[in-house]
């Protein structure tokens, strides 16, 4: 048995540095690695709270067989994030691979930002007039003789400290010039911030014109 042991141990040390080679290439072939921006979904909120702002991609690295990684289809993979026990003010989580649905075959290797921060506040509903945007000027001879939108007024609702800065909400700029006649336009709302919600997205605007009489100025 001593002999067995002894006899050729460097051949036998040799072989074995050689199969474990030979394990791990089989292992790692056809494995690689790659990167992708993945959305940020978040779940849970409680009624009455809003998100101010959060982040709504992450970069993230998958290692992974070659043919799997192929298959995998933009917005397949996301990370979500539970805000069920999240009260109004600022809240970090840190991303890990339990934030992420992957198959059990894929790793994933890195996260960027590995931690991100979400900022909780009341919600507020708030009803605001609409003003419309005119740009241009009629036909010459002709005036704006009145303008009216329908309706006059919406209900936004979103995070308090946002709403409560907004006494109106414009249209899209709606242009009259040449115009000659009356015109009744369908005008998108311009919201930028998304966070803030309504209900309605395009008021109808009814602009009349009428031909100055000579003498008008």
């Amino acid at each position: 048995m001593k002999d067995f042991l002894t006899k050729n141990i460097w051949l036998k040390i040799a072989s074995l540095v050689l199969a474990t080679a030979l394990w791990i290439f089989v292992i790692l072939s056809g494995r690689t690695e790659i990167t992708m921006d993945v959305p940020v979904v978040y779940t849970g909120l409680k009624q009455q709270l809003d998100m101010m702002d959060s982040l709504e991609k992450v970069n993230i690295s998958i290692e992974g067989q070659r043919s799997l990684l192929k298959n995998i289809r933009r917005g397949e993979i996301r990370a979500v994030i539970d805000l069920s026990e999240t009260k109004s003010g600022r809240s970090f989580f840190t991303l890990t691979k339990e934030n992420f649905k992957l198959s059990k075959t894929l790793m994933l290797t890195n996260i960027d930002p590995e931690t991100i921060s979400v900022t909780i506040e009341s919600e507020l509903k708030k009803r605001i007039p609409v003003k419309p945007v005119i740009v241009g000027r009629p036909e010459k001879g002709f005036t704006i003789f009145d303008i009216k939108v329908v309706p006059e007024n919406i209900v936004i609702e979103g995070p308090k400290s946002l709403i409560m800065k907004l006494y109106s909400v414009k249209t899209e700029p709606i242009d009259i010039n040449g115009l000659n006649t009356d015109l009744q336009y369908k005008a998108n709302l311009d919201l930028e911030n998304s966070t803030i919600r309504k209900k309605i997205n395009k008021v109808e605007v009814h602009i009349t014109v009428k031909k100055q009489r000579q003498g008008d100025k």
